[in-house]
């Protein structure tokens, strides 16, 4: 008997069509196109920083159906700086590892870093309609400086020198809107992107993939499990994740005979499942909730800015699903631009900072799109040699641990920016520690504020800068150089082994390992930027340092 469909547990609000305020053409510092994971990341960024933006999203509400499921160490770092980690902690499903299988034989077993110094898992699984959510439920406790409005269409856009004007349309009316500047968002199809005559570059895989979530109740733990050749779908790839409220999602790979539009009739698709389910040992009773049809893209604009209109996200590239790159790296793309952004708008830096997010996002698309590739030519072979390839290394993985990392789905990390035009050069050797442009190694560490101690980690410090700039000093005894303490714009903490001299907040090395891990003794210094990458560190350093190394950032020249 065929199964039923039925809805996903998340039953998303409508809501109405957005409302401009008042008569004639508007005006707003930021109009932000697309309303999800990314564009609204993008405004709860703006709002940390006390920048209003205008948010438009064509649809009423959060998504439906499977899209992103996959939300990284990195990425929940950023989103509790955004003020929404709660939601994602308490309903996404945490996992730190995964296998792979050859037919019926484990080829691979692996597991991503993680150890006790970590706050945060590896990868949280959580459908793409609660991150939406949960984000969305954050940027309506910053009502007065978030203005979202749904049904809301981009119909033309016009550049200008001084920013861009729209044409936006609701089901109720057609209205002008002008703004300084304009983030495009809005995904894979966007319209922003479509108006301004731009073309994503790079390469579309044949390789298709039938994408299925199914309600199915299971005691199996939360990992990423990848079937090569399995005996339930010979000559095929199946990828199975566990997500929240019972919901598998199932990625199967059609043959190259396959007709698209039939495999996706659920007559079609159950014998699949159920084939899939009994190898797995499933015989509890499912039912499908979406089916779609997937093909990898592995395509970037060449560049994210263009005069007044900033790209993030899919709109700005589209990067295959396999190691779970796309929402991460909008999510990074949301970080890395609010903050600049933030401080153009209020004057504290002029425009040419902007080109700093081109420089580091297209290097991170690069690399994101590098390793989704070997990923895809592994799960989806181009050609016969590449399956050639695979057929082998899948053949000799199951008594050859050597090459079982060529198995490996290579997951998404932090990047680093080692050649951003931000980046303060080291002048000072370090043997260990993150280097000029790389994100802060997670330890814990004792915040102590006035006396009072509260167990916290090295990623909370950056929170403590309030969006700014924080510098670390690293001292014997907490007491940070009074020339330090006095440079405007950074949050100065000390880094102690014994904070006997500490005043006011400071961090304390009680584990032992914080200086180790940055390569750090007394008279250390790491500058850190809003985001939490290094933007200079120095064995010795003075104001003059510092100072040199913000005002890289900190012009006011034109551009």
């Amino acid at each position: 008997m065929t199964p039923e469909f039925q809805a996903y547990p998340h039953v998303p609000r409508v809501y109405p069509p957005g409302k401009p305020a008042g008569a004639g053409t508007q005006h707003v510092p930021v109009l932000i196109v697309g309303g999800g994971p990314v564009g609204l990341a993008t405004a709860l960024g703006l709002a940390r920083h006390g920048v209003r933006s205008v948010l438009v999203e064509a649809d009423d509400g959060v998504c439906t159906g499977s899209r992103a499921i996959c939300i990284s160490r990195r990425s929940l770092e950023i989103i509790e700086r955004l003020g929404a980690l709660d939601g994602f902690l308490a309903k996404g499903l945490p996992w730190a590892g995964g296998r792979s299988f050859y037919r019926d034989e484990e080829v691979l077993h692996f597991s991503m870093p993680q150890d006790a110094h970590q706050k945060l898992p590896p990868m949280v699984n959580l459908a793409q309609y609660h991150i939406e959510q949960f984000l969305l439920d954050a940027a309506e406790r910053h009502a007065e400086l978030i203005d979202i409005r749904w049904q809301t269409k981009v119909t033309a856009v016009e550049q200008r020198g001084s920013g861009a004007g729209l044409t936006l349309a609701t089901p109720d009316e057609t209205y002008n809107i002008d703004t300084d500047w304009l983030v495009a968002a809005d995904g894979g199809r966007s319209a922003v992107r479509e108006a301004l005559g731009l073309k994503l570059q790079g390469t579309s895989y044949e390789g298709r993939y039938v994408i299925v979530d199914i309600h199915l109740k299971s005691s199996r733990p939360t990992e990423r499990l990848a079937y090569f050749d399995p005996p339930s779908n010979p000559g095929s790839t199946v990828l199975v994740h566990k997500q929240p409220d019972d919901i598998w999602r199932i990625d199967y790979q059609l043959r190259d005979d396959e007709d698209a539009q039939a495999a996706v009739l659920i007559e079609n698709v159950a014998p699949r499942v159920d084939s899939l389910l009994a190898m797995m040992g499933e015989t509890a009773p499912w039912h499908p909730v979406w089916i779609t049809i997937y093909k990898a893209n592995a395509l970037t604009l060449e560049k994210y800015r263009h005069g007044r209109v900033l790209f993030a996200g899919d709109a700005a590239h589209l990067v295959p699903i396999f190691g779970v790159r796309g929402a991460n790296s909008g999510i990074d793309d949301a970080d890395n631009l609010a903050w600049k952004l933030a401080h153009v708008v209020q004057g504290k830096s002029s425009a040419a900072l902007l080109d700093s997010y081109c420089d580091e996002r297209v290097f991170a698309a690069h690399e994101n799109l590098r390793h989704g590739s070997k990923s895809t030519e592994f799960m989806a072979p181009p050609t016969f040699a590449f399956e050639l390839m695979r057929t082998a290394v899948l053949g000799l993985a199951g008594k050859h641990p050597q090459v079982r990392s060529l198995i490996n789905p290579r997951q998404t990390s932090a990047i680093a920016y080692a050649r951003s035009p931000l980046n303060a050069a080291d002048t000072d050797e370090f043997l260990a520690g993150p280097a000029p442009g790389s994100v802060l190694p997670e330890c814990p560490l004792a915040l102590l504020d006035h006396g009072t101690r509260t167990a916290r980690h090295m990623t909370d410090l950056v929170n403590l800068g309030q969006g700014g700039f924080v510098g670390l000093y690293f001292s014997d005894d907490g007491a940070v150089p009074a020339e330090l303490a006095a440079v405007p714009g950074v949050t100065m903490l000390a880094v102690a082994r014994q904070p006997l001299q500490a005043a006011g907040l400071c961090a304390w090395d009680h584990t032992g390992q914080l200086f180790s891990l940055f390569g750090a003794r007394h008279g250390s210094f790491y500058l850190v930027r809003p985001d939490g990458h290094v933007l200079g560190r120095w064995h010795e350093a003075a104001a003059a340092h510092v100072r040199q190394a913000l005002a890289t950032i900190l012009t006011r020249e034109a551009a």
